[in-house]
């Protein structure tokens, strides 16, 4: 066949648009796969609508190291009532919750039986004194006795010393008999050695004499106070205020028998006044005397400080007594409940994250930090420190500023970013 002028031969083209599309395409698949390889978020994630979480914000300022408690007011100091004696009631002349002066009377007690043996006991005993008396008047009539044989022969030996000695000078002049001379000189000797034998017996009974009649005084004496105490038992069935206070008493009646030494009231003292505290048993290794708590009261805030500690533990928790540092509010009644802020530790100063439901989920170990401008809130690992019921101490993971969420995450399972909405 002949090619005319007519004929022209069509050359194949290269880049056809289709042909371009194709490059396109992939390249743009192949885009997509790199971005997604290098640079796409690959942690999983969830929506979360933002009016179901708390969101709060980290904070710094000053961390104080309490926990609340509350406490009963107890009078300051009281006065227990213990029955000395025992009886029935035969008059009630104080009523339970009377102010009472010291020595007032409060009951009246019968007790027939102990009358009648505090008249026995006081029968004996003056018995007993009389017999100390008996004792003591014969040791002093012996004491006279012997006084009285001393002054016989002192008597004999001034009569018979004078006659002796002109016996004597006689019968040097050979004018009196031997015999007449030895009869004056015997009766003489004899009453100088009966004198000093009676005297030598005096002494030695006197000496003893003084040391009984010390010993009978001591007697005497004691039997006496025992009889002034023995009289004065009946004294005890008249129950009187020791001190001055409000009375308080159990639920008696007249006629009702109290044993000795059964309780059967308490006198507070109204000018002072203390806090029972009862604290959980997980806090007793940080408690001790000296730390101090507030509370609000009428209007006004009061300090109150910790002087007796109780150890033992009672259904987990132990008790202590916080007594007031200053004044003590006006109005104040025994048996009010109080709240109060016991400080654990000194203030300082740190980054504050406030307390919520996220901390059983997570164990105070992370949290969802929020990032404002991409709506995102992220996991971020965090280490924390101390706790009281309104923050968190942060030791490390946030700063001041930061948004974090703060309510449960038990609905967020293992998702690592949350898109709020």
């Amino acid at each position: 066949m002949e090619i005319t002028a007519m004929d022209r031969k069509i050359e194949k083209k290269t880049w056809t648009p289709k042909f371009i599309a194709i490059i396109a395409g992939g390249t743009l698949l192949v885009g997509i796969v790199l971005y997604q390889l290098v640079f796409a978020d690959s942690r999983s994630s969830m929506n979360v609508n933002m009016e179901r979480v708390t969101i709060a914000t980290v904070k710094e300022g000053e961390f104080t190291d309490y926990i609340p408690v509350s406490g009963n007011i107890e009078p300051g100091e009281v006065f227990f009532l213990d029955a000395l004696e025992g009886g029935n009631i035969q008059k009630i002349v104080r009523e339970s919750g009377a102010f009472v002066n010291a020595g007032d009377t409060i009951l009246l007690l019968s007790n027939s039986k102990l009358q009648l043996e505090v008249m026995e006991r006081e029968s004996g005993l003056y018995f007993q004194i009389n017999n100390l008396r008996q004792v003591r008047l014969q040791l002093d009539q012996n004491d006279l006795s012997q006084q009285g044989q001393l002054a016989e022969i002192d008597y004999q030996i001034s009569l018979l010393k004078p006659q002796y000695q002109r016996f004597k000078e006689l019968h040097e002049k050979k004018l009196v008999s031997d015999r007449e001379f030895e009869e004056v000189k015997e009766q003489y000797e004899y009453n100088v050695k009966r004198r000093k034998l009676t005297y030598t017996a005096y002494r030695n009974d006197s000496m003893s004499r003084v040391a009984q009649k010390r010993q009978l005084r001591d007697s005497e004496s004691r039997m006496n106070q025992s009889l002034d105490g023995v009289g004065h038992i009946l004294d005890n069935l008249a129950v009187r205020a020791p001190i001055t206070g409000q009375l308080s008493t159990e639920q008696i009646e007249v006629g009702q028998s109290i044993s000795a030494g059964e309780r059967y009231g308490q006198i507070d003292i109204l000018d002072k006044f203390k806090v029972r505290v009862p604290i959980d048993e997980l806090y007793l290794p940080r408690i001790y005397t000296g730390l101090k708590g507030t509370f609000s009261f009428s209007g006004g805030n009061y300090e109150l400080e910790i002087g007796k500690i109780y150890p033992n533990v009672n259904a987990g928790r132990f008790e202590v007594d916080m007594f007031f540092t200053d004044e003590v509010p006006t109005g104040i009644r025994r048996g009010q409940t109080v709240r109060i802020r016991l400080e654990l530790g000194e203030s300082n100063q740190a980054i504050l994250l406030p307390t919520g439901g996220f901390y059983k989920d997570t164990g105070g170990n992370w949290v969802f930090v929020v990032d404002q401008q991409t709506g995102k809130a992220e996991k971020r690992n965090i280490r924390l420190g101390r706790k009281n019921p309104e923050f968190y101490e942060v030791i490390e993971g946030l700063q001041a500023g930061d948004k974090v969420i703060v309510s449960g995450y038990e609905n967020f399972g293992k998702n690592e970013v949350l898109n709020l909405k």
